[in-house]
């Protein structure tokens, strides 16, 4: 129980974004059909959300420099968020290690949904980022409590 607790709190304390890891098996060449083959990976993107198709395979906080600040805020925290999910997701219980990965994928949305109050000027999109930030924080809190109940019953 006590590493189950110190395990939740790292990840409590580190989380400042399930499919990261069935992505990198698929580009891996992993066969990954048994979840569901390329459909599980999600639904397809609408035409605009592709105008930089290809732009992320190319950029990595390292060169961050060559983005605006509002971009480079978007995606500030994206490394941690999918180290930490990726770790958490290895949790032997299966429903734990679920849970644990959602807490910073989860956190990885209100990174995003900050940047876009500070950044954006779509009243539409800062209103979105607002009910993502109020509702993936309840989330997270019910996902902590949810852990913190199952560590108490070891």
């Amino acid at each position: 129980m006590k590493i189950f607790k110190t395990a939740l709190l790292a990840t409590i304390v580190l989380t400042g974004a399930s499919s990261v890891a069935y992505a990198q098996d698929a580009a891996a060449g992993h066969d990954m059909s048994a979840m569901g083959g390329d459909a599980a990976l999600g639904a397809e993107l609408p035409d605009i959300c592709k105008s930089a198709e290809g732009m992320a395979g190319d950029m990595s906080m390292d060169n961050a420099h060559e983005m605006d600040e509002a971009h480079t805020d978007l995606m500030a925290g994206m490394d941690v968020t999918n180290k930490q999910m990726m770790d958490a997701m290895m949790v032997e219980d299966i429903d734990v290690a679920f849970v644990c990965g959602m807490i910073p994928h989860h956190q990885g949305a209100i990174n995003m949904a900050k940047a876009e109050l500070e950044h954006g000027d779509n009243q539409w999109a800062k209103d979105m980022a607002q009910k993502v930030i109020d509702a993936q924080e309840q989330e997270i809190a019910d996902m902590v409590a949810w852990l913190e109940a199952e560590g108490a019953k070891e």
